[in-house]
């Protein structure tokens, strides 16, 4: 019996790692056509009898406006072409706040946030954040840092029922994403922190001022192409 399981376990874990390797592979070349994040909100919108809403449509990179890759850099992970998909001063500094009682905020990085995107479940937990270590590491393995933006920028939850920059520049502003002006873009970033309450279509007072402070940053990040 103890060989049994054993045996099982065994195949159990190399089944794990080779779907996931064979996964994050496949996603190097190919869109990302559904994210759990995606099917949850489907779920949750039907769970509550309201009519499904998921607009998402695939574009290129450099489909995209030149400034919103530049814009989500300057607002979420300034240290994203350094590292390698941990920012370590980061995770430190979102340590020693919450040990000294102020408010808690994330050191995840564009990558930690495209793994978990992609990969997971939106909940936190220690499993999860183990789970996120893990696909964090593939990617940053497997894919080059415009893969990662392309990934990130086409999977992002960016409204109610709105993922990736092509939904959300025709949704909110009436243009392409590549059209996006660099105010559109820093709005958009704007967002990313809770896009299911701030909204780049209608923006309040508080989320101008961050699109203000995101411009600012804006000037500091090389173009990324």
């Amino acid at each position: 019996m103890i060989r049994k399981i054993q045996k099982t376990f065994q195949w159990i874990v190399l089944l794990f790692f080779g779907s996931t390797i064979f996964f994050v592979i496949l996603y190097r070349f190919v869109p990302v056509p559904v994210t759990p994040l995606m099917v949850i909100r489907c779920l949750q919108q039907a769970g509550r009898g309201e009519k499904i809403r998921m607009r998402h449509h695939w574009i290129p990179l450099e489909e995209m406006s030149e400034y919103l890759p530049v814009a989500v850099i300057a607002s979420e992970d300034q240290r994203f072409l350094q590292h390698h998909g941990f920012d370590i001063t980061e995770i430190m500094n979102a340590v020693e706040e919450q040990m000294s009682g102020k408010r808690r905020r994330g050191g995840s990085t564009i990558s930690q946030q495209t793994a978990k995107n992609v990969f997971l479940w939106p909940s936190s937990s220690w499993i999860r954040k183990g789970f996120e270590v893990y696909f964090t590491t593939l990617i940053e393995l497997c894919w080059s840092k415009q893969r990662i933006m392309e990934v990130y920028l086409n999977s992002i939850e960016m409204g109610d029922g709105i993922y990736g920059a092509e939904a959300v520049a025709q949704l909110h502003f009436g243009r392409l994403a590549q059209k996006l002006t660099r105010a559109n873009c820093a709005l958009i970033a704007a967002t990313l922190p809770n896009p299911l309450r701030y909204s780049s279509k209608d923006p309040s007072r508080y989320m101008l001022k961050r699109q203000t402070a995101i411009m600012r940053q804006m000037r500091h990040i090389a173009p990324f192409r």
